[in-house]
């Protein structure tokens, strides 16, 4: 599973990072990236609710 960041979108509201510290990371110019290249499909739920939880809708969860 892939996840992403449009840096473009994000807002730094940074509630990604509280639902999944593992994976996503505010960088220091304040917005979300995403810290590894592939996530395991049984974070899939973490990920969506990662995904649905952003203000900014910034993050995209794909199965490739």
């Amino acid at each position: 599973m892939k996840v992403q960041v449009n840096p473009d979108i994000c807002a730094g509201f940074g509630i990604c990072t509280g639902i999944a510290p593992e994976v996503f990371e505010l960088h220091e110019d304040g917005y979300a990236v995403v810290l590894v290249t592939g996530v395991a499909k049984e974070d899939e739920d973490t990920m969506r609710r990662a995904e649905n939880q952003c203000p900014a809708r910034a993050i995209s969860v794909s199965e490739t």
